[in-house]
């Protein structure tokens, strides 16, 4: 019988605890590299023999604003003879020119607000069309402004944008 003033010996834990530990230090480690690598910007890789890539030439350009321009007029079409309604034809010829803009300059136009556009100085055409004849006829009560003008606005942006 041991007495009460006999010291024990510290108590062991098994050897299935330690590589437990260590194991959860390895993955949290392998974690933070993985989020380290997959998360940093990658670099661009040019391919000896591949095509750089080019801005558009003005051939494909033209061809876009005549797109566009076609676009326009077929919404303006479809409004005139009545199978589109004025909130309906002022809302399409905004998403027309919005990605018209998109595919001309990069520029992530569908998906700005008039404040974002505004704050990043596009062309003045593009933002009194969106204020002066799309916001009006999509997000206030009362009738729609005509979407004629609406289209008339859209040709001006399509042909004179940068």
């Amino acid at each position: 019988m041991l007495a009460s003033d006999d010291l024990y010996p510290p108590a062991q834990y098994g050897w299935g605890w330690i590589l437990l530990a260590i194991g959860i230090l390895l993955l949290l480690g392998l974690a933070a590299w993985l989020l380290i690598v997959l998360t940093r910007p990658r670099r661009s890789i040019t391919l000896a023999g591949a095509p750089l890539l080019t801005p558009p030439t003005a051939e494909v350009l033209a061809q876009l604003r005549t797109e566009y321009l076609g676009v326009v007029q077929g919404i303006e079409d479809s409004y005139r003879s009545g199978n589109m309604d004025p909130k309906r034809a002022n809302l399409e010829l905004s998403r027309a020119v919005r990605g018209f803009v998109n595919e001309y300059s990069g520029l992530e136009a569908p998906v700005l607000a008039l404040d974002d556009l505004v704050a990043r100085g596009v062309d003045p055409a593009l933002i009194d069309a969106i204020r002066r004849h799309y916001y009006p006829s999509i997000f206030q009560r009362g009738p729609a402004i005509d979407p004629v003008y609406g289209a008339e606005a859209a040709r001006k942006v399509v042909s004179t944008w940068h």
